[in-house]
């Protein structure tokens, strides 16, 4: 595929930022969704003038409907090739302590958000006809849920529906619609999630930290593991790219070796044992 046009959502770090530079340096018009203006310029310092910084708060109507409106403008009737929906958030803690608010934030950033950039965006993709293509940064958790992380786990099951769902109702568009599911990766995200984890811990009553307290000691441990073992963000990026350049694209690309791994227990064990190895994955690591 030529160089096309592409919006990227959660670019001012981790993935979001790989892709964004990533698609600049292969000459395509970048519209990189950022919440900060700081963000915006130190993406602008690391690209070429292509490379477009937009304000996008997915859980903001307004904002999604500014970008979609600027980027219409600046394509015309070319339309835009691609959106990358890769902006998120992970909420974690055990399920019977985690306040309904907590749900509603990660639902509405993970899940609604997406499905409001796809919406916003949709007729600009319609444009490019077969070229057009959606992509949701998923995860491997959207196949495997880890204890302590349901919420976040729930959004990226949602995310595999709602990719599904599309392929179906867009078949007859020539569109693709792509989910792209890694492991750990190296991004800002785990630094957040061990703050996040000594969070829940903090706030659990006596009851909870007694019944979870050695439990969330494992889960901070996995993470740091996790963050130590994790991909770089740029191998996340070259999928992405595969992804929107390819003629014919998979529906899922599993990217990282614990993903794979995952996915491969997930599909050949039972429950009760695929629950076993997940368990004791965990033990080993807090060791």
């Amino acid at each position: 595929m030529s160089a096309g046009s592409i919006l990227v959502t959660g670019a001012s770090t981790g993935i979001g930022e790989a892709c964004a530079l990533a698609f600049d340096r292969l000459g395509w018009e970048v519209f990189a969704g950022v919440r900060r203006d700081e963000d915006g310029k130190k993406l602008q310092g690391k690209s070429s003038a292509r490379l477009r910084p937009l304000f996008v708060d997915v859980c903001d109507i307004a904002s999604i409907d500014a970008a979609a409106c600027a980027i219409g403008e600046k394509v015309g009737d070319k339309g835009l090739t691609a959106v990358v929906n890769n902006a998120g958030i992970g909420v974690g803690g055990p399920v019977e302590y985690l306040s309904i608010e907590e749900w509603r934030h990660q639902l509405d950033v993970n899940v609604i958000g997406q499905v409001a950039v796809t919406k916003a965006v949709l007729p600009l993709i319609r444009k490019s006809g077969s070229l057009g293509r959606i992509v949701f940064i998923g995860s491997v958790g959207g196949r495997v849920a880890s204890p302590f992380i349901a919420p976040y786990a729930a959004s990226k099951h949602a995310i595999e529906a709602i990719a599904e769902s599309m392929r179906h109702e867009l078949a007859s568009s020539g569109m693709r619609i792509v989910v792209v599911e890694p492991g750990a990766v190296r991004t800002p995200i785990w630094e957040k999630a061990e703050a996040a984890a000594d969070q829940i811990e903090a706030s659990l009553p006596p009851e909870g930290l007694e019944r979870y307290a050695g439990a969330i000691d494992g889960l901070r441990n996995m993470l740091r593991f996790q963050a130590r073992t994790g991909i770089d963000p740029g191998v996340v990026a070259k999928v992405v790219e595969r992804a929107v350049t390819s003629t014919q694209p998979s529906a899922r690309y599993l990217v990282g070796k614990d993903a794979k791994a995952m996915a491969l227990i997930a599909r050949v064990l039972p429950d009760r044992a695929r629950d076993a190895v997940l368990r004791n994955a965990m033990k080993i690591i807090s060791r």
